[in-house]
């Protein structure tokens, strides 16, 4: 037995595949609007921001605080010139960016602002020519595993210390805190003779100055581009500022393996914030 299809048969296949059409329309829109607008995830790829952030770690970085510019939209569309709604960056915020003259976003921690003068004198930081406080906090052990290797920089002896059934790398930690009280840890391992002792140089208009927290292991507005640094950021090319970490792995999970996911997982990371 066979059946004719109808005019009105078609008419309702459209009807009921329009709404199937529309929903996907409207979630690949609301997606693009939370990604664009508010939050988008980010991962750690290096150890240049420890130890504030480990590799491996995932987390939000907020888009609203400092306004919107082409960069903060997947693959920079709609492509414009400027910033809207643009607010200014705070020194000690830790953001993430579109690094320039390649399509990565880096993150780093914003030293300078526009007009303000920056050094490093013997591993001090002097902004405006205020030498920052630079407390000593002893050490710190950050825990070895397949994605996070004891790497030292040039000159310093690896310190692997086992402590409460853990491999640990120890590190030499400071607490640089700013007159307003915001204040965060670095690692600074050795008498760098290029980034221990830095400028004085003045951040020109339309720039920020971002180093990384491990001092020794970052290359940042103290290198310029030839070097593999950044020199000076636009400000334009920032993405957004950290917010806290949703994941942070280890890196011992295999795709393959789902229940890799979560023995690798670090739990205590997650929810951790990156404010100053």
């Amino acid at each position: 037995m066979s059946y004719a299809v109808t005019e009105t048969d078609r008419a309702s296949a459209k009807r009921g595949l329009w709404p199937q059409i529309r929903f996907y329309v409207l979630l690949a829109i609301g997606a693009w609007i939370l990604r664009s607008l508010i939050i988008a995830p980010f991962s750690i790829p290096s150890g240049s921001m420890l130890p504030t952030m480990a590799i491996g770690d995932y987390l939000f970085v907020t888009k609203w605080p400092y306004g919107y510019s082409k960069y903060s939209f997947p693959f920079q569309f709609p492509a414009f010139k400027g910033r809207i709604f643009a607010g200014m960056p705070k020194r000690g915020d830790v953001v993430v960016f579109s690094r320039p003259g390649s399509d990565e976003d880096w993150v780093k921690r914003v030293i300078g602002l526009p007009g303000d003068t920056i050094a490093v004198d013997d591993g001090q930081l002097v902004i405006n020519g205020q030498r920052i406080p630079k407390e000593s906090e002893d050490m710190i052990g950050v825990p070895v595993s397949p994605n996070s290797p004891c790497r030292v920089a040039q000159g310093a002896e690896a310190q692997v210390v086992e402590a409460g059934g853990e491999t640990l790398c120890r590190y030499p930690v400071y607490r640089e805190r700013l007159p307003d009280g915001r204040n965060w840890l670095v690692i600074d391992q050795v008498d760098d003779p290029r980034g221990d002792h830095f400028g004085p140089v003045k951040v020109r208009a339309g720039h920020v100055f971002l180093m990384g927290d491990n001092r020794d292991d970052s290359l940042d507005s103290r290198y310029q581009p030839y070097e593999g640094g950044l020199g000076p950021v636009p400000i334009d090319h920032i993405v957004g500022r950290a917010g806290f970490a949703f994941w942070s792995t280890d890196g011992s999970a295999s795709y393959w393996l789902p229940w890799t996911w979560f023995t690798a997982l670090r739990p205590e990371r997650i929810g951790k914030g990156y404010r100053p």
